[in-house]
């Protein structure tokens, strides 16, 4: 295998595995420290969060809440996650009155203390899109296609390597025998 192509290989498979490493991190492994991780699905928060962003989200304690705060919440019985700003909080009925940026109105039902799941701590834009592809069949199946082909492309270049020369010390061993052959 040529030098220069080996070591194009060797840096393009590395930037390829360093990229989706980053990226399992960037979508799992903060998990691990406490963050909930969600796609924002609307424009309702822009310019805060876009469609597509992917927002980091901590528990805090509800009574560390204010207004103007931007919380994540169960929005529904369906258990549809929202994010949107507190404007109003009622302490009698535990609950925060809540509005998308671009929205005038505030939303049609409060939330309950107990609904909150915590507060977005960073985004990262666009890469949203790319985790609710891959929570489909179709981008498990990609994503896993994408891994095997990236431990591949790892891999490959020893394989050839050792292939070609076990190749080379057949042919050199066959020489040597031919060449001994000849002069018995």
């Amino acid at each position: 295998m040529n030098k220069n192509f080996k070591k194009v290989w060797s840096i393009v498979s590395t930037v390829l595995v360093t990229v989706v490493v980053l990226c399992a991190v960037l979508l799992m492994g903060l998990r691990l420290m406490g963050f909930q991780v969600f796609a924002v699905l609307s424009g309702s928060m822009e310019p805060t969060f876009s469609t597509g962003d992917l927002i980091y989200v901590k528990k805090v304690d509800t009574s560390l809440i204010e207004v103007d705060d931007i919380i994540t919440f169960v929005a529904s019985e369906k258990l549809d996650v929202a994010t949107h700003r507190v404007v109003r909080i009622d302490t009698e009925k535990q609950c925060f009155y809540t509005k998308g940026d671009v929205n005038e109105i505030e939303d049609g039902s409060p939330v309950l203390f107990k609904n909150v799941i915590g507060v977005p701590v960073f985004s990262i834009p666009l890469l949203g899109y790319v985790s609710t592809y891959i929570q489909s069949p179709t981008g498990m199946g990609v994503a896993l296609v994408i891994g095997l082909a990236l431990i591949v492309m790892v891999f490959l270049p020893d394989i050839i390597l050792k292939k070609n020369k076990a190749e080379k010390k057949e042919n050199e061993d066959t020489e040597n025998t031919e060449n001994t052959e000849d002069k018995n």
